[in-house]
């Protein structure tokens, strides 16, 4: 099973959605989805006067900013989404992580400083999460979720694929975004350790928004994931036809056992 988290920067892109929902209809076995709401919160802010800060790819989130982010992921993100996967055939559902409690979380505390209602993801209902896919649905997670102390918390999207891929066992969690993988001197880096991720950022090679995706691919694996994929459609399509594509994140034993067999 397969969990695919999409960037929220590429969700007002009809031919792109269009694309993607094709790619998920032919899928042996239907995913689970999770999105971000990026550029498109990101507009919705500036339409209404509202600053958008980051940190480490984090959004800083205050009480407008978190209005204004449940009404762009759980709204307008989470329906362009599900509209073009069901035009495909594909029987999805528009969620976020406060329905049924499918995602439960705690304040996140930050080095940085407080980053006001964002949180981090404690536990997912992976039941109601089987349930759905059972029931032969294709769950569509916006990452507004539901704090402990009961409260609506901004979470972000790569967090919340990485708690949900480690709560179901998935076999694989799949990042699509808008480059073609991790890059460093203007290349791809098809395979990535955890020791060597650690480097690179310490080094600041990787940046901004990958730091939240690769600190999310370690914690996955950690928790069982086997393999993590950074890469754009192309390399996804590339990757579910089992072909070497963007950035494959594996455990150093995972890495020397893959390299050992295609040798």
């Amino acid at each position: 099973m397969l969990v695919l988290k999409i960037s929220g920067h590429q969700l007002d892109d009809g031919a792109f959605l269009n694309r993607l929902a094709r790619t998920v209809a032919a899928m042996p076995t239907p995913p689970v989805i999770v999105h971000g709401g990026g550029r498109g919160t990101t507009d919705l802010a500036a339409r209404l006067g509202i600053e958008s800060r980051f940190v480490e790819g984090l959004r800083v989130t205050d009480d407008a900013v978190r209005d204004v982010a449940v009404m762009g992921m759980v709204g307008t993100a989470s329906m362009q989404l599900v509209q073009a996967l069901v035009c495909a055939g594909v029987p999805a559902l528009g969620l976020s992580g406060v329905d049924a409690g499918l995602v439960r979380v705690r304040k996140l505390e930050h080095h940085a400083g407080d980053l006001g209602w964002v949180g981090i993801p404690t536990e997912v209902a992976a039941d109601r999460l089987q349930a759905l896919l059972g029931a032969g649905f294709v769950p569509c997670l916006a990452p507004i979720s539901l704090g402990e102390d009961g409260h609506i918390y901004n979470v972000n999207a790569d967090h919340v694929a990485q708690a949900v891929a480690s709560a179901l066992h998935a076999d694989a969690l799949v990042f699509l975004t808008n480059v073609r993988g991790v890059m460093q001197d203007d290349r791809v880096l098809t395979h990535l350790t955890p020791s060597v991720a650690e480097r690179l950022i310490a080094e600041g090679v990787i940046v901004g928004g990958m730091i939240p995706k690769v600190r999310a691919a370690l914690a996955a694996l950690q928790a069982g994931v086997r393999a993590v994929l950074m890469s754009d459609l192309d390399g996804v399509e590339a990757f579910l036809r089992g072909e070497t594509a963007g950035t494959l994140v594996q455990a150093d034993e995972e890495q020397q056992s893959t390299e050992g067999a295609a040798q």
